[in-house]
């Protein structure tokens, strides 16, 4: 596999701050959503997002990383998942 010149996921600079300080996100199945992306720091599930149809893996990142940026900044949580609560 060749691997590109530059790194397209250095853009995700809210994802690498979460992960590289103990925060995580998972990518995959949450219950009846084939497919996801949810971050969480320490303490609080920032967003929870299902995959749209068409979306590539990278944009569903790229809307995870601003997700994150609007739960610290603003406090909004972004549930995909679960939209009644």
């Amino acid at each position: 596999m060749k691997h590109p010149n530059t790194d397209p996921l250095a853009a995700l600079k809210n994802v690498d701050w979460l992960i590289s300080n103990g925060g995580e996100i998972s990518l995959g199945a949450v219950g009846p959503v084939e497919c996801a992306a949810v971050a969480r720091d320490e303490s609080d599930c920032l967003a929870m997002l299902q995959r749209r149809d068409g979306e590539s893996l990278y944009q569903l990142l790229t809307r995870l990383d601003a997700a994150i940026a609007r739960a610290w900044d603003e406090g909004e949580f972004t549930d995909e998942i679960n939209p009644n609560r």
